[in-house]
């Protein structure tokens, strides 16, 4: 049985993303757990990163996707010296995040909106925006890397190349992201499916004055990417061809 009909079968998904490959190289019941859809990753930095790429590269789709509570003013408006004690701050709380909820959108503060705009104002000041971040946007995937198949969202898929955008703490520290992250995996899989081997990643600081760096994957980079995919499959297929539950599995290695 090919591997894309056991994760039909398995999971109602035939496919692999970025993200279950990268679960799966951490820990299987993570992967389970991912491709059953009973996780999602959720963070202040996650839901900052979406607002920043939504911002970026797809503008009009805004409104469709977030919901801003300006905290701020609602304090100003209720006034005292503690107004998210109070009933009203707190019924307003309630109510934003309802709405917030039944339309399946994400809730950002205004704070993060004014950063996000900020940022990105200062990343089109450095011509960056010009030279790596111009096609399609948002370009959607579905295909196979020998009989694995994959699936992917690119943030930019221009002339000749591909660009992921990335928030980050420190620029100085980003090369270590790539590492801790995976995101080296990310970029086997899109450059591998595209046939197109120049794959940049435009990071930003989320810090003033919002630094901006282009960097440009590696073949070292794009090799360590394919033996953490490689590896990742591996630990798939022997996963489903065990037929264990995610909670009864466990590893062996020399070390």
């Amino acid at each position: 049985m090919d591997l894309a009909l056991k994760l039909s079968e398995r999971y109602g998904k035939g496919y692999l993303s970025y993200s279950s490959i990268k679960c799966a190289l951490q820990d299987m019941s993570l992967f389970e757990m991912k491709m059953r859809d009973e996780i999602k990753f959720n963070s202040p930095a996650l839901s900052f990163g979406k607002l920043y790429d939504c911002l970026l590269l797809t503008p009009d789709s805004f409104d469709g996707q977030f919901v801003v509570a300006d905290d701020a003013k609602m304090c100003k408006e209720i006034g005292g010296k503690a107004p998210r004690n109070t009933k009203a701050y707190k019924e307003w709380k309630a109510e934003i995040s309802q709405l917030t909820q039944n339309a399946d959108k994400t809730l950002v503060s205004q704070e993060d909106m004014f950063k996000a705009e900020q940022m990105i104002t200062r990343l089109k000041e450095t011509g960056v925006h010009e030279i790596a971040l111009q096609g399609d946007a948002q370009y959607e995937f579905n295909d196979f890397i020998g009989d694995v198949p994959v699936r992917g969202f690119l943030d930019i898929l221009g002339d000749g190349y591909i660009t992921d955008s990335k928030t980050t703490q420190k620029l100085s520290k980003f090369k270590w992201s790539i590492r801790d992250f995976s995101y080296d995996i990310q970029a086997y899989i899109y450059t591998e499916v595209l046939g197109i081997k120049d794959f940049r990643w435009v990071a930003q600081e989320k810090t003033e004055p919002y630094s901006v760096a282009l960097y440009y994957a590696s073949d070292q980079t794009l090799k360590q990417g394919k033996m953490k995919f490689d590896t990742a499959v591996e630990k798939i297929r022997e996963h489903l061809d065990s037929g264990l539950k995610a909670s009864t599995y466990y590893e062996t290695s020399y070390i």
